[in-house]
């Protein structure tokens, strides 16, 4: 059992920078790949970014390439999601999301741990 707790949501301009943080708890943080989705008003899910639990693999979606970077420290039991050059289609409520020693998956399902999730309000 893993529960994730995300953090670091808030409201900022277009092109400001925000980094959500995302604390685990218990002692196999190490073993999870970990990963962000989001959700927008009256849209689905839709997966962000993962990285391995190995830390040598990570996936973006296109729509962050560039601009977002997935990251984690072990030590601290977090994942991080450091959030560049945002924009009002990136509104959204930020969630991460747990899978025991899984590969890069971007769908939802196969994630068997969640956050409550951080909201993100990017104005123009």
């Amino acid at each position: 059992q893993v529960q994730l707790v995300e953090s670091g949501g808030g409201l900022v301009q277009a092109g400001d920078s925000l980094r959500l943080s995302c604390a685990a708890s218990g002692r196999t943080f190490s073993s999870y790949t970990m990963s962000w989705f989001r959700q927008a008003p009256v849209k689905e899910r839709e997966f962000v970014v993962a990285l391995s639990w190995t830390g040598h693999t990570t996936y973006y979606a296109d729509f962050v390439k560039g601009r977002f970077t997935i990251s984690r420290d072990n030590a601290k039991n977090t994942v991080y999601l450091q959030m560049n050059s945002l924009k009002p289609e990136d509104t959204a409520v930020y969630y991460c999301a747990a899978d025991l020693g899984g590969s890069v998956y971007t769908k939802g399902d196969d994630y068997d741990y969640w956050g409550q999730g951080t909201q993100v309000t990017v104005s123009s």
